[in-house]
């Protein structure tokens, strides 16, 4: 297997990954939500976010063959509905709208009653919601060597390290960039993302088309 195509899997598997993630609007939430909180309850804040978030990711991205067995669920049929629930999102991003499926205004009514927000709403469901639970999945099922699955794991890490850092640094990177900044680098994102769910879905059709032409 050629080092470029390693590569090209790995750069595609990140970039996902981290655009549906989106640890850049996570910010707008987490100074929101910790805007009364000291330096250190902050801290405590953004690494267990961070921790939680990441855990799952890999859990699903470990147990993810395994649950499709179990469900008899293969990964071109999860491709398509993982590509349609991708490209909502993106619509969502590309419109500047705050994704109601991850956090509802009556979740961060709640969450500022909450002492501790690291696991809800920030781990879950903004940070690794069903998109993210879904894409880790997708991406583990459809490599088709150790060495690809390894990248994915790889790209997880990284994403995840990135985040923890982004919002170690989000009120910096909160006054830098403002709520436009953001706005429009997430609308980049979502056009990125809304590509990616593009090539699920006419990927994952045309693989159940073959199948069923073949049996």
């Amino acid at each position: 297997m050629e080092t470029s195509e390693l590569l090209i899997h790995f750069v595609y598997a990140f970039t996902t990954i981290f655009v549906i993630v989106n640890p850049i609007e996570a910010t707008l939430v987490y100074v929101t939500l910790t805007s009364s909180m000291n330096s250190d309850e902050r801290t405590h804040i953004y690494r267990r976010t961070t921790l939680v978030a990441f855990t799952i990711a890999i859990l699903f991205s470990l147990a993810g063959d395994a649950v499709l067995r179990i469900f008899g669920i293969t990964v071109d049929s999860l491709r398509v509905a993982g590509g349609i629930l991708l490209f909502l999102v993106a619509i969502d991003m590309l419109r500047g709208v705050r994704r109601q499926s991850k956090v509802t205004e009556a979740e961060l009514i709640d969450a500022n009653s909450r002492e501790d927000v690291s696991i809800f709403p920030l781990a879950i469901p903004l940070l690794t919601g069903p998109g993210a639970i879904t894409t880790v999945v997708v991406l583990m099922g459809a490599a088709d060597s150790l060495t690809k699955k390894g990248l994915v794991v790889l790209a997880i890490c990284l994403t995840f390290l990135a985040t923890f850092f982004i919002l170690k640094f989000s009120q910096y990177i909160d006054r830098a960039l403002g709520i436009t900044g953001i706005m429009v680098m997430t609308r980049i994102m979502g056009l990125i993302l809304g590509a990616v769910a593009v090539s699920f879905v006419a990927t994952g059709i045309w693989n159940l088309y073959l199948s069923m032409a073949g049996a």
